[in-house]
């Protein structure tokens, strides 16, 4: 069974690179802020991409109460987010530091727009430490327990 990156928290991510890319764009100070941000922001969305995300579209089915055996196969993913968490939030924690430095740049060149990025995009790390990632390893509790 194949697993999806929910359709809006896919655009979401679509965005944050298109204004990251933007900000690369800028050069300067922001351009050079930006890329440290890029640097760590890019491995860290593939994995996201690849094994956090994906479970979290079988939320609606879930929710119907349907659970199949090919579910098992989100196991995978779930399990492996749940090992990695300690180093994602540690990538969450480097991201932070770098957006923090872009945050600066911008407000000392007064272009807002950049500084508005970089607090969205700290948002955005903390949902995904508060919701996102916690849901994600609950769907693979629950489905261990659905599946026995």
């Amino acid at each position: 069974m194949e697993f999806a990156v929910p359709q809006s928290l896919k655009i979401e991510h679509e965005e944050l690179h298109e204004e990251l890319a933007k900000a690369v764009k800028e050069g300067g100070n922001i351009g050079d802020a930006a890329k440290a941000v890029e640097e760590v922001l890019e491995p860290h969305f593939v994995k996201e991409e690849d094994y956090a995300l994906p479970p979290l579209g079988l939320l609606p089915r879930l929710a119907d109460g349907k659970v199949t055996p090919e579910m098992v196969d989100a196991l995978k993913m779930t399990n492996k987010l749940k090992l990695e968490l300690g180093q994602m939030l540690e990538e969450h924690k480097a991201i932070v530091r770098a957006l923090k430095v872009l945050a600066d740049a911008a407000k000392k060149e007064k272009k807002m727009e950049y500084q508005q990025f970089a607090d969205k995009l700290i948002q955005h790390a903390q949902n995904e430490e508060e919701i996102l990632y916690p849901t994600a390893i609950l769907i693979g509790e629950y489905l261990k327990l659905k599946l026995k």
